[in-house]
């Protein structure tokens, strides 16, 4: 499949990696439905990417939310054929802090964003993929999960988070094998650390710092290099059940 005529929803599409996305789809002639909650940010990026882009409000958390909102990006676009969940939180805390253990509805917050909200978008764009009339292979849809090297080497602080992206990489496989019967892949890729809109708000000093954690090449990831792979993974039929790390062969260490 090529992103000339993708189709594609993308959640956190207003910025960093689901922006880089969009711009990437829009940029080979696709369209894009960006699906975020900064109402302001939202608007302006569907704005910048022009006719072939539209922006809804939604919460990946909130099923009913997801459900409606998907419905309508089908609606605008005439079809899906590309999901890519980037919504995500990061919210960190040691399990047992300085004031006693760490809330649980604060872990619970992580994991209904990062995990069920990419499940709820997973399901619902496939619903609609379904109904796409397959090429030559067979092949109706694709999805694309942001999972994390925190789903692999969690630092301290990290429990919620790595949870939540462990859970991303565990439903992959046998979601797809699920819907190989459908002819829609499911992918995950595991970014490392890149130039987010999270990191750009720290120093140049600490960016700088965790840049030359990478082994090679020594910096933090673009946030373009992100929408290479989802275009490789789009692209490559044979790509199917599998999490790509994207990390410049960095490994966390404990802190």
């Amino acid at each position: 499949m090529e992103l000339a005529t993708a189709k594609a929803v993308i959640t956190g599409g207003a910025s960093g990696l689901g922006y880089a996305t969009a711009e990437r789809v829009v940029g080979a002639g696709g369209h894009v439905v960006l699906l975020d909650i900064n109402d302001e940010l939202g608007e302006a990026s569907a704005s910048k990417l022009g006719e072939q882009a539209a922006y809804i409000n939604t919460d990946v958390a909130n099923e009913a939310s997801v459900k409606a909102s998907i419905a309508r990006a089908n609606e605008i676009m005439g079809g899906i054929t590309l999901a890519v969940n980037c919504a995500g939180i990061a919210t960190a805390g040691r399990t047992l802090g300085r004031d006693g253990p760490w809330p649980t509805e604060l872990f619970n917050k992580v994991i209904q964003v990062n995990l069920v909200g990419s499940f709820n978008v997973t399901k619902e764009a496939a619903a609609f993929m379904v109904n796409n009339e397959p090429t030559d292979d067979g092949e109706r849809g694709v999805v694309i999960s942001t999972a994390s090297i925190a789903a692999f080497e969690g630092q301290i602080g990290q429990a919620a988070y790595s949870a939540s992206k462990g859970g991303v990489v565990g439903m992959m496989l046998p979601i797809a094998r699920e819907f190989a019967q459908f002819g829609i892949r499911v992918n995950t890729i595991a970014p490392g650390v890149f130039l987010t809109p999270m990191v750009s708000g720290m120093s140049e000093e600490v960016q700088e710092s965790l840049g030359k954690q990478v082994p090679f090449p020594p910096r933090l990831g673009k946030p373009e290099e992100y929408a290479d792979a989802v275009e490789f993974i789009y692209g490559t039929t044979m790509v199917n059940g599998e999490t790509i790390r994207v990390d410049g062969a960095i490994r966390m260490q404990p802190k």
